[in-house]
């Protein structure tokens, strides 16, 4: 039988470990380890990982406050119980301030210190399951996965690292699939803030009405149907990121208030007549001029150049044909991992692949290959699994004008002895 966690039983009384390593490995199923000193139980929890430490308060050599705080500070999370036999409401509330999970009074029921432990370990693996996952989406969104070896990606890539860490506002401008929520993402999860929230916001899917409620949130009573008081999406990404996708499609009385925020970090709820301050970065988006339509008065001079402190600017996939084949190659790798067969692609499909004109960009890439490999008969995609647009596209064009693998592979090395 598998056990479900690990705790480490901290208590200067043999006949106490004892019994509670009995009564937890057996009613609990749980795997328990004893420590008879606050030296002994700091080694131990430095040597390897406890889902739980239960410990005494009053140890021969030192306070049970001692194990906790340096537990906390090495392993966060790892839930820290509190026992004591001299028990006072100072001393629960004083271990509670400092990351105690909770306190309990000797003597204790079997029943209640088994049920305790049980909601603990429910918390742990929760927070476990959290930390694992954080710890997949920081990886996926670290710099080296975002695919590009041309020069304009590698600019890229090169204000992204500089600027990931700042607080300043970003405005990412790409056409419609270049990637922009991919790179507001890599800003997010390589900053100081990849711990707490990053809430995506599409500004052009929220209906006009609803759109200053969903940002700002609103307070009982408020209009119609406002029944209870309603958090704004600036409050749930409070101490995070706010990515305001097609931040051009925001309406004149809404970019009245955006400017306000993003002069002085305050909001004000809907029907609310308080404001309280948020701290958060703003990164937004757009595949339209905002210049264009800063000139035709349908967005604020003031709100663009308060958006616009660091620039992005993402190109469009024919502007860096020599990434299609790493793109290619990495998508086909993640279909591998989905349907765990290996398909490769054939000299003929990349060559019309490469002198595609992509208006879908990225995100049609991705989508194509998706689609070719479920047609896909054999171990490679050929030219027969690609859309018949495609290869329209490439017979209609001059043989001369025809971007290959092989002009790909001279134009690039062309460049590597330039540089030496």
């Amino acid at each position: 039988m598998n056990h479900k966690g690990k705790i480490l039983v901290v208590d200067d009384q043999k006949e106490m470990r004892d019994f509670l390593k009995k009564v937890l490995s057996k009613k609990n199923n749980f795997h328990v380890e004893t420590a008879d000193t606050c030296k002994s139980a700091i080694k131990k929890s430095s040597q390897r990982y406890y889902d739980i430490v239960l410990t005494d308060l009053m140890l021969n050599d030192c306070n049970g406050m001692q194990i906790l705080k340096e537990i906390k500070k090495k392993s966060p999370e790892t839930i820290v119980i509190m026992m004591t036999a001299f028990g006072t409401i100072d001393s629960a509330v004083h271990a509670m301030k400092e990351g105690a999970y909770d306190y309990v009074n000797k003597p204790f029921k079997v029943d209640e210190i088994s049920i305790i432990l049980d909601k603990a370990m429910e918390k742990s693996l929760l927070s476990r399951e959290v930390h694992l996952l954080r710890e997949e989406i920081q990886k996926k969104y670290e710099f080296s996965n975002i695919i590009g070896k041309s020069k304009i990606m590698q600019d890229v890539f090169y204000l992204i690292k500089r600027v990931a860490d700042s607080k300043s506002s970003v405005l990412i401008f790409g056409t419609s699939g270049t990637g922009k929520e991919l790179v507001a993402k890599a800003l997010h999860f390589n900053s100081s803030r990849r711990n707490n929230p990053f809430i995506p916001v599409n500004c052009s899917a929220i209906p006009e009405p609803l759109l200053e409620s969903e940002l700002f949130g609103h307070v009982r009573g408020a209009f119609t149907g406002a029944v209870a008081n309603k958090k704004g999406l600036f409050d749930e990404a409070n101490t995070g990121t706010i990515f305001l996708d097609e931040i051009a499609d925001v309406p004149l009385t809404i970019q009245v208030k955006l400017l306000r925020f993003l002069q002085e970090r305050i909001i004000k709820p809907v029907g609310s007549t308080k404001y309280h301050k948020v701290d958060l970065r703003v990164i937004a988006a757009t595949n339209r001029n905002l210049k264009e339509l800063v000139k035709l008065g349908r967005f604020r001079d003031d709100l663009y150049y308060r958006l616009n402190v660091i620039p992005i600017n993402l190109p469009d996939l024919t502007e860096r044909s020599e990434d299609i084949p790493l793109l290619v190659n990495y998508f086909l790798a993640q279909s591998t991992e989905e349907t765990q067969k290996t398909i490769g692609i054939s000299k003929e499909a990349m060559n019309i692949l490469l002198n595609y004109s992509w208006p879908g960009n990225i995100r049609e890439l991705e989508n194509l290959i998706e689609r070719a490999v479920i047609l896909c008969r054999g171990e490679e995609i050929t030219t027969e699994d690609l859309p018949d647009h495609l290869k329209s596209n490439l017979f209609d064009s001059k043989l001369d004008g025809e971007f290959t693998l092989e002009k790909l592979e001279k134009e690039y090395i062309k460049k590597i002895f330039q540089k030496t």
